[in-house]
């Protein structure tokens, strides 16, 4: 399988007050079709290596391959193009438009695309919509949506270009139980479709929904674990609707 993340001795460091080492020399492959998590605590470089990853920040030193592509030998646009064409992202915070429609938000990463799709924005859009359950709600402003729709929408926008990568940063962190077993369903369903996906999470219940976990302390990894009774979501939501009677 191909490389979609391959990172060489990756380090970080900031120059505050004191020299503030936040990757400490990470290496780390991730192939097609992988759906990772990667834990630690706070200040364990996780959030300093989810932005590298997303080409949002660049490391002090080391290599990052994103889909063979070395990502260090690129110029501020060729980054911002590899961002919107190769990367989909999806926060904790949804980061959606308010009083914008569930399309209009959806197709927004379309807006900004230089190289312009067959398929015009706001038909992929709704594709993309239909594809997280959201057929119904398209023209729902964000504050008509749940929690747990208004992050189907931050899901489908991400979906809009037909990302090699979707790099998911706490997706769960505002969502009750029901809701985040909902989403993780869906993150697994997009995966067994193709789609790699990369989680950080600090939630051990949330992270057993992926394939493997990559847990990190002190801007290391510490340890790098196969999933081997990987969880079903949509199974455990079923199971939690009829325990509350839902």
């Amino acid at each position: 399988m191909v490389n979609v993340i391959e990172t060489i001795d990756l380090k970080k460091t900031y120059e505050l007050a004191e020299p503030v080492h936040a990757l400490r020399g990470v290496n780390l492959t991730i192939k097609a079709g992988e759906f990772v998590s990667i834990m630690g605590a706070s200040g364990s470089g996780k959030s300093t290596f989810m932005n590298i990853i997303g080409c949002l920040d660049k490391p002090t030193s080391g290599g990052y391959l994103l889909d063979g592509v070395p990502v260090g030998k690129l110029s501020r646009n060729e980054l911002a193009d590899i961002r919107n064409e190769k990367i989909g992202f999806v926060f904790q915070g949804f980061n959606l438009l308010s009083r914008t429609s569930a399309l209009e938000n959806a197709e927004l990463p379309l807006v900004y695309q230089r190289t312009k799709s067959k398929i015009s924005p706001k038909k992929k859009a709704a594709q993309c919509l239909e594809r997280v359950g959201l057929g119904d709600r398209m023209d729902h402003q964000t504050q008509q949506l749940s929690g747990g729709q208004q992050q189907r929408v931050a899901v489908a926008r991400a979906l809009v270009n037909d990302p090699a990568l979707i790099l998911a940063d706490e997706p769960t962190g505002n969502l009750d139980s029901r809701t985040s077993l909902d989403l993780m369903g869906l993150f697994q369903e997009l995966n067994d479709q193709g789609i790699t996906i990369v989680l950080v999470t600090h939630e051990p219940d949330i992270a057993m929904f992926s394939k493997r976990v990559v847990e990190m302390r002190d801007g290391l990894i510490v340890q790098d674990t196969q999933i081997t009774d990987r969880h079903n979501a949509k199974k455990e939501l079923e199971e939690f609707s009829g325990v509350i009677g839902l």
